[in-house]
């Protein structure tokens, strides 16, 4: 389907803007999943101030959504209408200083975190190997892995609102908790302060090397995925509840849930959006049924499904359904 295209009203609200803007994206083009339908528009501002200038000038009614590297999101058949922004090469930067600390753009993947801090002689950031998206993601999200989360080593943070103000954040101002932070959600994150410890090169490479092996030996990472698709329940693992309820290997169209980490999901043969949704909703179902507990998607889900069709809907498959079919 296609949006109406809105890029010469934009255009003309704002004839100095600096970034790329494009009608009808095609978003699964540049989402891990490769599902979804396109986005109307999308924008990649050249720096912060070009950011600011077209938050300001856009519709107030118009949506807003921020796409990293697109490894934590699920696109919906029918696309996305308003505005995804793409942060680019304007936010890719990082810079050592001193007191072990770093400053990098949120457009900069986690990995790449990891290896300048590494290659600085801080430790403490190495977890970031093993999270497989950019920093504006870990730091929606409190992104963590291997017992450290981001509020363990961010400092600060610089972010952008809906009408283009700009906001220094502290640590305390984002309020993070497990998977989430309480900053508003029409705040767009434009760079980061991290504060490491002092350490050895070569031992921090070593951790990352171990992060790197346990990815590579325990999560379907070459497949279309987009990492881990529920939160973990407290006191609980979510992959060990979707274990337990029978839900390794099922499969709804061309998703299936991983055979490998059964708290991935994954399009292994031509899967749809509404494939995947459908998919993470039965295994909710079947979770909810067998142990009376609620798993939360730690995937972001936008935009909308094609017509006619419900989005979220369980599938009722027979309880044999399982890996291999």
């Amino acid at each position: 389907m296609a949006f109406p295209d809105l890029t010469g009203d934009i255009s003309a609200r704002l004839p100095n803007l600096r970034g790329r803007l494009k009608a009808n994206a095609e978003l699964s083009e540049i989402t891990w999943f490769r599902v979804g339908g396109p986005a109307q528009l999308l924008f990649t501002p050249a720096d912060e101030a070009d950011l600011a200038d077209f938050l300001k000038a856009i519709p107030a009614d118009l949506p807003v959504f921020p796409l990293g590297l697109g490894s934590n999101l699920l696109v919906r058949d029918g696309g996305v209408p308003g505005v995804i922004i793409r942060l680019g090469r304007g936010f890719g930067g990082i810079e050592i200083l001193d007191g072990h600390r770093l400053r990098t753009g949120t457009a900069v993947p986690d990995v790449k975190v990891a290896r300048a801090a590494a290659e600085a002689g801080i430790a403490g950031l190495h977890f970031y190997r093993g999270i497989p998206g950019s920093i504006g993601g870990a730091l929606r999200m409190n992104a963590g892995a291997h017992g450290i989360e981001t509020k363990d080593v961010l400092e600060s943070a610089r972010a952008v609102d809906r009408h283009g103000n700009i906001h220094d954040l502290t640590l305390a101002d984002m309020g993070f908790t497990y998977r989430h932070s309480d900053v508003p959600a029409d705040y767009i994150f434009t760079s980061a302060t991290f504060k490491g410890n002092p350490g050895e090169p070569a031992q921090i490479q070593k951790a990352m090397e171990e992060v790197a092996d346990y990815r590579e030996q325990n999560q379907p990472i070459r497949e279309r995925t987009g990492g881990s698709t529920f939160k973990n329940p407290p006191g609980h693992s979510a992959w060990k509840l979707v274990d337990a309820a029978g839900c390794r290997g099922l499969r709804v169209g061309g998703a299936s849930v991983s055979p490998m980490h059964c708290n991935f999901l994954i399009n292994d043969q031509g899967a749809t959006g509404e494939d995947l949704e459908r998919l993470g909703e039965t295994v909710r179902a079947r979770v909810k049924a067998g142990s009376g507990i609620e798993l939360h998607w730690e995937i972001i889900r936008l935009g909308k499904p094609l017509e006619n069709r419900p989005v979220g809907e369980a599938l009722a498959l027979p309880a044999e359904t399982n890996a291999g079919r």
